[in-house]
């Protein structure tokens, strides 16, 4: 019908009304703030750095600084001590961490999220590797991100600053033995996520909910499977959830992924049953690590082996 009008008006030689001529300010305003909205691809993976901390030599998580925007942690896999080192985006050590109270048998992943203190992040450190199957039970530490100071840069894994002593959150899956490399933490609720690393199969996702119990054993709960547009399957190597708990990326060793929220009053685990996008991540040699920058419109990666790249992708 509107169609239909416009050509008649133009046939007679009638100009136009100027809001339709032009488009009122409303509409003009209302196109530019569409097109300065994201269409959710991401733009080529670029590197930023390679990170200068020998020692960091197996990035298998990876998370934005809350205390110190600007700044990330990482962790090694298997093989290190509790340990957690900070880095920028030049890839110069900003500090090396000895997480008090915590040790290490597989730790896999890094997750920031609320706490017991209020308007306080936490750090949370997956020890939820198991290659064997062996574990009856894993380990999430959860601990108050330190502020890194200047100062920190100078210390190192043999004379290390030392964070408040963490929390031991202890798990069980409900239905057997599981490998697992990712671990995300909603930015809201605090809730767990895990996800299973099931090569040529499909991953399964784990909820333990918040408030978490760190003075027993909990028992995660099931909430599916991913369908991993991939060949190697199920084999997802590290997760993040975005700052504004809208967005979930994962990674493989060849590429990452995302799933988003279909709209703002949607609970947050139906992003569980949407489809997964790729994104192209770049050369990583064994790439284990994922996160979004804390503005969340870029993603980024390291990997393992030195040198340890830093690898960017920003959203379109």
């Amino acid at each position: 019908m509107i169609a239909a009008c416009l050509a008649t008006v133009a046939y007679l030689s009638v100009p136009p009304p100027k809001d339709v001529a032009a488009g009122s300010s409303s509409q003009r305003t209302k196109r530019q703030r569409v097109s300065k909205e994201s269409d959710g691809s991401y733009g080529p993976a670029t590197k930023l750095a390679d990170l200068r901390n020998p020692v960091v030599k197996e990035s298998s998580g990876l998370v934005a600084s809350r205390t110190t925007p600007g700044l990330y942690w990482t962790n090694n896999d298997s093989g290190d001590g509790p340990f957690i080192y900070a880095f920028d985006e030049g890839g110069s050590s900003r500090g090396v961490w000895r997480v008090a109270g915590a040790s290490a048998r597989d730790w896999e992943d890094l997750a920031v999220g609320p706490g017991p203190k209020h308007n306080r992040p936490y750090l949370y450190i997956g020890d939820i590797g198991d290659n064997s199957g062996r574990r009856s039970e894993i380990v999430i530490y959860r601990v108050a991100e330190p502020t890194i100071r200047a100062s920190d840069a100078n210390s190192s894994k043999s004379n290390p600053e030392v964070t408040e002593p963490a929390e031991r959150i202890a798990l069980t899956y409900p239905d057997g033995k599981h490998n697992a490399e990712a671990l995300l933490v909603h930015p809201v609720t605090g809730n767990i996520y895990l996800i299973t690393k099931t090569p040529f199969a499909h991953p399964a996702v784990y909820e333990a909910p918040a408030p978490l119990n760190t003075k027993g054993l909990t028992t995660l709960t099931r909430l599916g499977e991913l369908k991993v547009p991939s060949l190697l399957g199920g084999i997802i190597t590290g997760g993040a959830i975005s700052p504004d708990g809208k967005r979930v990326a994962l990674c493989d060793y060849l590429q990452g992924y995302e799933l988003v929220l279909p709209g703002e009053k949607e609970s947050f685990n139906t992003i569980w049953k949407r489809p997964m996008k790729s994104i192209d991540l770049g050369q990583r040699k064994q790439g284990e690590a994922i996160t979004y920058r804390l503005d969340g419109k870029a993603l980024l990666m390291t990997s393992e082996g030195l040198p340890t790249p830093l690898i960017q992708t920003v959203r379109k």
